[in-house]
């Protein structure tokens, strides 16, 4: 053997124990009398690529090995992950007990310090308080449905003949109905140039905290930065002029009430978090409601059932009313339903302010605890028949309000949005089913870390028309 070659195998052996130590190191440095079994990968990424990539097969396979509650480290934290739906009930509904929102540094960074998500205790119930009273059932019945309807109708005009991609179409409809109900007046042009860079701050959120510029993480935080300087100037434009508005901003703005006033610092992190929620959640459970919909051709007939139900005691020029809305049962079993079985949210995360005993492990403080809620969702105790898309299933009393149901949150998280999102989604789906059919191309789906179509996900559109059968 010649020295070059030597050298090289020296090398290389050198290497591997190099990296051997590394992640060696890395198990020593979070190793603890008490906490649950696991591994924590590398320094710095830990196992972020599998728990992005693999996704429920790295849950899976890690419950396996170590049970429902493990160790590991991903998106730049070590975390104990919970797949146990009586200790998962358990942390959501313990706030108080140490086990605080605990989102990644990137979430929390680009949504910002006061968003909802993130604040706890009396912080918390004062930035909830003063939402619900904007987006809660008396609002949306007041206020806020008209202008969905209004906006529902033009948006869903002239789609007759066309193929369209229907996750980009969502993401439309999502981001510029929340635009609309927060600044109803601004130009049309104002929201397409906030919506052309919104796309950052959602990939953002889901990366590691590595500060670099061409890294989404970087991208993310400029895009904040842009948005924050917009919101500061409508801000400062409404202050400037003694003109009202009938949208969300104006409320927050000129509210009176001293128990949920919230600064501007705290109003502009609440905008950034609706629209973001908003445009993520609603817009993917609208697409996958649209999907599934093409896919269930006895589901899709129900819904039509109850929308032309619904239309027919109303003229054509009559927008929907609350009571409309509240006759939308099975519509509403379709959103649930969608939200299960599309697995649109996967958990939710919580971190320790305190060490934490869980099932008679110790966890340390500082550590998230990342509930994960996906197979909850296929448990055939609480949802026979799990693999099949069955809405008729929510129809059954009590289920929507069931313990394991995770599907909006529990407790004192419950979303504060997820009447709203109802109604948008529900709106949506009025106007589209009893105007359109639609035949879906076969696209590719990912369902883990987000649900998405990486290629788009295109349907071909037509005017659907009433037979004799069913008139």
């Amino acid at each position: 053997m010649s020295i070059p070659e030597i050298v090289y195998y020296v090398l290389a052996l050198a290497l591997c124990v190099f990296f051997a130590l590394l992640k060696k190191w890395n198990e020593v440095r979070y190793s603890r009398k008490g906490i649950p079994p696991g591994t924590m990968g590398w320094p710095i990424f830990g196992e972020t690529a599998g728990f992005l990539k693999q996704g429920p097969d790295f849950m899976k396979s890690k419950r396996a090995r170590y049970g429902n509650l493990f160790k590991s480290h991903a998106l730049g934290s070590p975390v104990i992950i919970s797949m146990d739906p009586e200790l998962n009930r358990y942390i959501l509904k313990n706030e108080a007990k140490g086990l605080v929102p605990g989102y990644p540094v990137s979430m929390r960074n680009i949504l910002g310090n006061s968003n909802i998500a993130e604040v706890h205790g009396a912080l918390h119930k004062r930035i909830r308080g003063s939402i619900l009273s904007f987006i809660g059932p008396a609002a949306i019945r007041d206020h806020l449905l008209p202008e969905v309807n209004k906006f529902m109708r033009s948006f869903l005009d002239n789609w007759a003949g066309k193929t369209v991609d229907i996750q980009d179409k969502t993401k439309q409809m999502a981001f510029f109905v929340s635009m609309k109900l927060i600044v109803e007046n601004e130009p049309s042009p104002f929201h397409e140039a906030f919506k052309a860079t919104f796309d950052n701050i959602v990939s953002g959120t889901f990366s590691l905290p590595i500060k670099i510029p061409g890294t989404n993480y970087f991208r993310g935080l400029q895009t904040r930065k842009k948005v924050v300087a917009t919101l500061k100037e409508v801000l400062a434009k409404r202050r400037s002029s003694s003109a009202t508005h009938a949208d969300i901003l104006d409320q927050l703005m000129r509210s009176e009430d001293f128990k949920y006033k919230l600064n501007d610092e705290e109003i502009i992190d609440q905008i950034i978090t609706f629209l973001y929620s908003g445009y993520e959640t609603v817009s993917t459970t609208t697409m996958m409601a649209v999907k599934y919909l093409h896919d269930y051709p006895r589901v899709l007939e129900k819904v039509r059932e109850e929308h032309f139900a619904i239309q027919q005691r109303k003229r054509p020029e009559d927008l929907v009313s609350w009571d409309d809305y509240k006759d939308m049962v099975y519509t509403r079993a379709v959103i649930f339903e969608t939200l299960r079985f599309a697995n649109i949210v996967n958990g939710v995360l919580r971190k320790t302010t305190e060490d934490v005993e869980l099932n008679g492990f110790t966890i340390p403080q500082g550590w998230r605890v990342y509930v994960y809620t996906r197979e909850t969702n296929y448990d055939p105790i609480l949802y026979p028949e799990p693999l099949n898309f069955n809405p008729s299933r929510w129809l059954e009393k009590g289920l929507e309000s069931h313990n394991h149901n995770m599907l909006f949150g529990a407790g004192g998280r419950l979303c504060p949005g997820k009447e709203l999102g109802s109604v948008i989604i529900s709106i949506f789906l009025r106007y589209f089913v009893t105007k359109y059919r639609w035949e879906a191309d076969g696209n590719e789906l990912l369902k883990f870390p987000r649900v998405e179509a990486p290629n788009g996900l295109h349907i071909r559109v037509a005017e659907y028309t009433i037979t004799r059968k069913e008139s």
